[in-house]
C-alpha cells in the first residue's frame, strides 16, 4: 500500500498518494487535503526562538521552533488547535524554508525544532539539503506526537539528531477516544523503538539521541505508569520529561475523564514510578516559563 519508495523522501512524487502517516490516507495532495489536513505545500504557522522545550534543547537563546499546520492525530484537547487543526498558516517554498532554516540559526537559536514535520516531510528533507550546502550546522529535532510510520522514521536516518516523541496513551482505545486514531500504542511502540535504533539515549554533549515526554493526564488516561516501563525495558538511560501541564481545552471540557487538570497526587504518582525504575530526566511544571517565545526574522531573499 506505497506508492512511491520510502528511501528518497526528498520526492515529491510521495505527496501524489500519500502514505507519510499511519493513517495511509492515499490522498493526491496536489488536489486535495489529506485526513492531516495539508495539501501540497509546506505551510508554517510560526517560527520563534522558543525557550520552553527540554533544557538542552533550549539552550540560553531557546530553540529555533517551526510550527507545522496540520496534524495527523486530531486531539481533542490540543492546544494548538488554531494550526494543527483548523489550518492557521502560510505556504511557503521548499528554498523559503531552507532559508527559515538559517535564519535561526543566524538567531542563536540551539536546536532547530521541528514541530509536527509529518505531513510536511519531503519539503522539510529539500530543504535541510538545500541549508546544509549553504552552512546549517543545528541539531535538527524531530518534534512528534509518536504516531508515525516505522519505514517513514527508517528514510529519516541522517536527517534528525534528536527525537524528542511522545508517548500520549498506553491504551488504544483512550487513542481513539481523545486523538481519533485506532491503533495508538501499538503504532508508537514500533515508532519510538525504531528512533531508539537510530540515535540511542539523548547525550546531551553529542547533541544527539531520544527524549521521551509524557503528558499526565487525569483518572490515569495517559497510562504513564505503562509508558515509564516501556521506556525502562529499550533503556533507563532514556531521557523522559515528565509534564503536569494539561489543560483541559476544547472538547476535553465535556469529558467527564479529562474535564479538569490533574491533581498533585496524580504527577507525584507518576513522579514516584519514574524514580522507581530509575529513569531522569525532567520535570515541567511552570507553564508561563514553558512557553516563553521571541520571533524570528526568518524571511530572505533567495
Amino acid at each position: 500500500m506505497e506508492s512511491v519508495e520510502l528511501k528518497s523522501l526528498s520526492n515529491l512524487e510521495i505527496l501524489e498518494s500519500c502514505t507519510l502517516c499511519p493513517r495511509m490516507c492515499q490522498v493526491d495532495r496536489r488536489t486535495t487535503k489529506g485526513i492531516c489536513g495539508v495539501g501540497y505545500l509546506p505551510k508554517v504557522s510560526n517560527i520563534v526562538l522558543h525557550k520552553g522545550e527540554e533544557p538542552p534543547l533550549s539552550g540560553e537563546n531557546g530553540a529555533g521552533a517551526v510550527f507545522f499546520s496540520g496534524c495527523q492525530m486530531k486531539c481533542i484537547y490540543c492546544q494548538n488547535m488554531g494550526f494543527s487543526q483548523k489550518g492557521v498558516g502560510f505556504e511557503i517554498s521548499a528554498e523559503e524554508l531552507a532559508c527559515a532554516f538559517l535564519r535561526v540559526q543566524e538567531a542563536g537559536a540551539q536546536t532547530l525544532d521541528l514541530v509536527t514535520p509529518t505531513p510536511h516531510i519531503p519539503w522539510i528533507v529539500k530543504a535541510l539539503d538545500i541549508a546544509r550546502e549553504r552552512g546549517f550546522k543545528l541539531p535538527v529535532v524531530y518534534n512528534t506526537s509518536s504516531y508515525e510510520r516505522v519505514e517513514v522514521i527508517k528514510a529519516l536516518e541522517g536527517y534528525v539528531d534528536i527525537y524528542l516523541a511522545d508517548i500520549r496513551y498506553t491504551d488504544n482505545s483512550y487513542g481513539m477516544q481523545y486523538s481519533k486514531v485506532p491503533d495508538y500504542w501499538d503504532v508508537t511502540q514500533k515508532a519510538i523503538r525504531e528512533m531508539y535504533r537510530q540515535v540511542g539515549p539523548f547525550d546531551e554533549e553529542k547533541m544527539r539521541g531520544l527524549i521521551v515526554r509524557i503528558l499526565v493526564l487525569p483518572n490515569n488516561v495517559s497510562g504513564h505508569d505503562r509508558a515509564l516501563e516501556f521506556i525502562a525495558s529499550l533503556d533507563k538511560k532514556i531521557s523522559v520529561a515528565l509534564m503536569s501541564q494539561y489543560i483541559p481545552h476544547f472538547g476535553a471540557k465535556q469529558d467527564e475523564l479529562i474535564n479538569r487538570k490533574i491533581t498533585k497526587d496524580e504527577y507525584e504518582s507518576a513522579l514516584d514510578k519514574l524514580i522507581e525504575l530509575d529513569l531522569d530526566g525532567w520535570m515541567q511544571l511552570d507553564e508561563k516559563e514553558r512557553v516563553t517565545t521571541f520571533p524570528v526574522d526568518w524571511r530572505c531573499r533567495i
